[in-house]
């Protein structure tokens, strides 16, 4: 027992120097940090203006309501979000103004305008005018409100008071209840509890394949300076193995937990709602369930390759099993009795991902769970006795990669 500790202490300690280990403790965070504030400040800078824009309606039929309809959007300390200006001159034709009005979109004097043209009493044409085709948010409004302005006047045709027909056709909004077998009934916050899954997904992931890659590229490099041969001449192969898993795992949630302490600190505990945190325990046991097994079937792998390129490609197909359950997330959330995540639920590669993003989202019954996690930890035990026979011989194996057969062998030998 005080090998594997002294092995896994080393492991620890020679990866934690590594140039490309701090980088990544500082670059991650930073990259992440840097990208979420640019969203945030693009979208905050957005509307930090008020905008000028303009109204062509020969007509004037909308151009009243729909200035009253605008006006309503405020920015930062109650500001006008637009200025609405009247372009239509009665003394000018209509090629005339829409000529006018595109000057001063091109001179920058307006930031757009709405083009009104009333071909009939039921068909109108809009179209609004600006020098980028990026304004999501403006053409929205505008269609909304000139929608409304539509519907006002069709109905006041009809001698329906538009006002008496708004009230009752006011959106009911449905608060979803959550119930569970012991517990209260809560609102549910479907948002909170399905990004959390996610972030468990993403989290186990980026985990497992950081440190899957970083266990295989030791072990080839081990191998490759005959390092491997000195070493299990000082201790049995599964005081090497075991003593690798420990330090290289303990490095991971290390990397880990300093990356998320950086983001609790920049949220603020007010920023998290303590619903996300509702199944954590059971979530940490399946996390930390997948990631043993994914990392004894790492250590397998980094037992029989022989180059990067190799260990890179394995480990790279079987990083792509975490990232089946997050492709079908939609699906597995808005029909988590289907057959497919079903299946999926109860095979080790990736019940683990599967379950993190179903016990956040709906009530998992407690057979279920006992199930699976029984599952995981036999295949776990499987895994580590399969990979142990297979790293005692494959460390000391070079040339060529062993076969499916070979492997086989080397399994069932005792």
């Amino acid at each position: 027992m005080k090998k594997i500790f002294e092995i896994s202490k080393w492991e620890f300690l020679e990866k934690v120097r590594t140039k490309a280990f701090i980088l990544s403790l500082i670059i991650t965070p930073a990259l992440v940090i840097l990208i979420s504030i640019g969203g945030t400040l693009i979208s905050s800078t957005e509307e930090e203006s008020t905008k000028m824009i303009g109204i062509l309606d020969p007509s004037m039929s909308y151009y009243y309501p729909l200035l009253q309809n605008l006006q309503n959007y405020t920015i930062e300390k109650g500001k006008p979000a637009y200025i609405v200006l009247n372009l239509n001159q009665t003394t000018n034709s209509l090629e005339q103004n829409i000529k006018d009005a595109d000057s001063e979109v091109i001179e920058n004097k307006l930031s757009g305008y709405v083009l009104i043209q009333k071909f009939s009493p039921d068909s109108i044409s809009v179209e609004y005018r600006s020098k980028s085709v990026g304004n999501f948010k403006d053409v929205q409004r505008v269609e909304d409100a000139i929608e409304e302005v539509r519907i006002d006047l069709s109905l006041s045709k009809l001698g329906v008071n538009p006002d008496l027909l708004k009230s009752s056709l006011k959106k009911i909004n449905i608060s979803e209840i959550t119930i569970k077998e012991g517990s209260k009934a809560h609102k549910a916050d479907f948002i909170t509890e399905f990004l959390s899954s996610i972030i468990f997904i993403m989290l186990l992931l980026m985990m497992i394949i950081y440190s899957g890659q970083m266990l295989v590229r030791s072990l080839v490099e081990e191998k490759s300076n005959r390092l491997i041969e000195i070493l299990v001449s000082s201790c049995s192969p599964e005081e090497l193995l075991a003593g690798k898993i420990l330090g290289l795992s303990a490095l991971g949630l290390f990397q880990r937990l300093i990356w998320a302490s950086i983001g609790i600190a920049l949220a603020g505990s007010a920023m998290i709602p303590s619903s996300a945190f509702s199944n954590a325990a059971i979530m940490l046991v399946y996390f930390i369930l997948g990631f043993l097994f994914y990392t004894a079937l790492f250590v397998g792998i980094g037992s029989i390759v022989t180059t990067e390129q190799e260990a890179q490609q394995i480990t790279s197909y079987l990083s792509l099993m975490l990232v089946l359950p997050i492709a079908i997330s939609a699906s597995a959330i808005s029909n988590p009795d289907s057959v497919l995540v079903q299946v999926l639920s109860y095979i080790p590669f990736t019940l683990p991902a599967i379950m993190l993003l179903k016990i956040n989202v709906i009530d998992v019954p407690t057979p279920e769970i006992i199930t699976t996690v029984g599952i995981m930890i036999l295949s776990i035990y499987i895994t580590i006795i399969a990979a142990s026979k297979i790293f005692r011989i494959g460390i000391l194996s070079y040339g060529k990669k062993p076969g499916l057969k070979e492997l086989i062998s080397w399994i069932w030998e005792k």
